[in-house]
C-alpha cells in the first residue's frame, strides 16, 4: 500500500455516497476534483509522479443503495504539506453521479507507529532472548566442580566399576546403581559409593561387602527392586536405604539422600525376595526400646489384657519418640492404632486403626506415609492413594488387585 522506506504520514479519510459507485468513480473524483486546487506544487499527479505521495487505496461497501468505505493515501510530504493536503479532499462532494461526503478521520505517524513496534519487539527480545544468557556464579563453580568429582571416581576390580574415592579406605561402603548416582554422591561430599553396574553383580562388589558394611541405595523402581534381590542372594548386604518411589539417586538431592541414608533398614528385617507385582513388601519392625516383655506376673495383673502393651503404657511419658520407620512400626504393632508420618517421621496424626477412613478425610499437611495396625483391603488402598503417600505400613494386605506404582506396601512383621 505505502513504501516504509520513504512514507511518513498515513492519511485515513472515511467516504459516503448516496448512491452506488465503484473504486474507479472514487479515484476518478479525487483527482479531478483536487485538480489545480493547491497550486502546482502541491497538484495530486505531481506528488504522486514524483513519489511523494504514494497509491490511493480505497476500501468500499455498498449496502442498501449506499457506499461507505476507507480512503489510504501515505505521505512523504512534511506535517504542514501532508495536513493541507488532507483538508483539501475534504472538499470532494460528488463521486459519479452521487453526492458524497469525504471526512479526514486520522492522519497518522508511520514513524510513531514504527517506534512503539520497536520497543515492544525489544521488551519480548529482553525477557526471552536474554535469559539464558545470564550469568550465575553457582552455576559455573558447579560446573567446574563437577569437573574434579569426574576426576575423583575410581575403577576397582577387572571389571572397573565406578567408586567414590574413600570407598577402599572406609569401613562401609553404600551400593548404588550407576555412575551417575556415584558423582550425584559425591556432590553431597559422600565418597564411598560404589556402582553395582546392573543385575550381574561384579565380583568385586561381592568382595567388598564380605569385608565392609555394606548399605544399599537404589533407584525407586522396579530395576532398583530387581537389583536389590540379586544383591541380597550374591552378597552380604548390611542394611538397605530406600529412595522415594519412582526417583532415581542421580535426581535426590541433598535432604532426601540423608534423609534415606537416616532412616535405612537392617537387612535382617528384610525377607529373602522382592514380592511380585500386586503384591506387598514384607518388612518385618525390628523390636524396639518400646516392645515390653511379658513379666511372670503379667497375666494375674493384666486380667486378660496383652502384658506387652501394658507394661508399655506405664513407660509412654519416658521414652525417647520414634525417628525412623522401623521404630514406629515397633511402637504401633498390636497397639490397634494409625499414625500418619511427615517427611521427617514425626507424627501428623495418631487415630484408632478402625478410623483410617475418617481420618484420611480430616487430615491436613504434608504425609509422607501411613504406619497401621491393621489389614489394608482394595477399597481402603484407593483412598490411600488418592492422598500421594510414599509408603504404607500394614499388619497385611489382603485382596489387593491393584497396587498404586507410587506407593510402597511393607508388612509389619
Amino acid at each position: 500500500m505505502y513504501s516504509p522506506e520513504t512514507t511518513k504520514y498515513l492519511i485515513h479519510l472515511t467516504l459516503q455516497t448516496e448512491g452506488v459507485v465503484d473504486k474507479p468513480d472514487v479515484v476518478g473524483a479525487i483527482f479531478g476534483q483536487t485538480e489545480g486546487l493547491l497550486g502546482e506544487d502541491l497538484d495530486l499527479r505531481d506528488l504522486q509522479r514524483t513519489g511523494r505521495v504514494g497509491r490511493i487505496d480505497v476500501q468500499i461497501t455498498t449496502k442498501r443503495g449506499e457506499t461507505k468505505g476507507e480512503i489510504l493515501i501515505s505521505s512523504s510530504l512534511d506535517r504542514a504539506e501532508t495536513a493541507l493536503l488532507a483538508s483539501s479532499l475534504e472538499t470532494i462532494d460528488r463521486v459519479g453521479p452521487c453526492t458524497a461526503r469525504v471526512k479526514v478521520d486520522r492522519i497518522e505517524d508511520i514513524r510513531v507507529t514504527k517506534r512503539r513496534r520497536i520497543v515492544e519487539r525489544a521488551k519480548e527480545l529482553l525477557l526471552e532472548d536474554f535469559d539464558e544468557g545470564t550469568i550465575n556464579s553457582d552455576d559455573l563453580l558447579d560446573e567446574v566442580r563437577e569437573v574434579i568429582r569426574i576426576e575423583k571416581l575410581e575403577y576397582l576390580g577387572e571389571e572397573r566399576v565406578h567408586a567414590g574415592p574413600n570407598v577402599m579406605a572406609s569401613d562401609a561402603i553404600i551400593l548404588v546403581e550407576g555412575r551417575a548416582d556415584v558423582i550425584n554422591l559425591l556432590r553431597y561430599g559422600i565418597k564411598n559409593a560404589v556402582a553395582v553396574e546392573g543385575t550381574n553383580v561384579p565380583r568385586v562388589i561381592i568382595d567388598l561387602c564380605s569385608q565392609k558394611t555394606a548399605t544399599t541405595l537404589l533407584d525407586g523402581d522396579r530395576g532398583g527392586e530387581l537389583i536389590l534381590r540379586e544383591l541380597l542372594q550374591v552378597a552380604e548386604i548390611d542394611f538397605v536405604a530406600y529412595s522415594p518411589r519412582g526417583k532415581s539417586v542421580e535426581e535426590m538431592s541433598r535432604k532426601e539422600i540423608v534423609k534415606a541414608l537416616r532412616n535405612k533398614v537392617p537387612v535382617e528385617v528384610v525377607t529373602d525376595h522382592i514380592a511380585d507385582e500386586g503384591a506387598a513388601e514384607r518388612v518385618p519392625a525390628p523390636p524396639g526400646p518400646t516392645e515390653a516383655r511379658p513379666s511372670a506376673g503379667a497375666g494375674e495383673a493384666g486380667g486378660g489384657e496383652r502384658p506387652g502393651v501394658q507394661q508399655r503404657d506405664g513407660k509412654e511419658g519416658s521414652r525417647k519418640p520414634p525417628s525412623t520407620l522401623g521404630e514406629h512400626m515397633a511402637d504401633v504393632r498390636d497397639r490397634r492404632i494409625a499414625r500418619f508420618l511427615s517427611p521427617d517421621y514425626t507424627v501428623l496424626m495418631e487415630s484408632n486403626a478402625a478410623d483410617v477412613e475418617g481420618a484420611l478425610q480430616t487430615l491436613d499437611g504434608d504425609v509422607e506415609g501411613l504406619v497401621v495396625d491393621r489389614v489394608i483391603d482394595q477399597k481402603l488402598l484407593d483412598q490411600i492413594g488418592g492422598r500421594d503417600l510414599e509408603f504404607v505400613a500394614a499388619r497385611d494386605f489382603k485382596g489387593i488387585i491393584k497396587r498404586p506404582l507410587s506407593i510402597r506396601l511393607i508388612k509389619i512383621g
